[in-house]
């Protein structure tokens, strides 16, 4: 049975139908079309799904979409700033902190809610902070590197 309900992403407000049990990931990919957010393990163990729930971050791929109806959804897209890239977005890059880039969106939204919780987290916080996101490809160094370059304010 579907249902129809309206979910905010990156500010703008969509309307769609869906089943009762469909998971957010699944939503934003496939009816809001914001194909960033990605699927990975399907158990909240990788963190590819990772978006901002209120702020807060959580994995899309757990989180019920019908849960989402009133609340406030970021996903990577909405990072994006009028400018372009987002300084966390461009210190990856720089750092080599993106390979395969399957981890990286899930990567930014933790990063993200981390930076704006504590603009200047210690190593451990930031280890902390990026716990919940598997990368395969690049090691973490690289990442952490990006994010304590964003949180210097470079």
């Amino acid at each position: 049975m579907t249902e129809p309900i309206t979910l905010n992403v990156n500010g703008m407000d969509y309307s769609v139908n869906v089943d009762m049990g469909r998971n957010l990931a699944s939503v934003i990919r496939t009816e809001i079309g914001l194909t960033g957010t990605k699927e990975g393990c399907d158990d909240s163990e990788c963190g590819a799904c990772m978006v901002l729930l209120d702020g807060q971050p959580v994995n899309s791929c757990s989180y019920l979409a019908m849960q989402a109806q009133g609340r406030s959804v970021t996903t990577v897209e909405g990072v994006l700033t009028a400018d372009g890239l987002h300084s966390l977005q461009r210190n990856l890059l720089e750092e080599g902190g993106v390979q395969c880039g399957f981890c990286t969106p899930g990567i930014i939204m933790s990063a993200r809610a981390l930076l704006d919780r504590n603009p200047s987290p210690s190593e451990e916080e930031i280890r902390i902070g990026l716990s919940g996101n598997l990368c395969r490809c690049t090691g973490y160094a690289k990442i952490l590197a990006a994010v304590v370059r964003t949180a210097s304010g470079d």
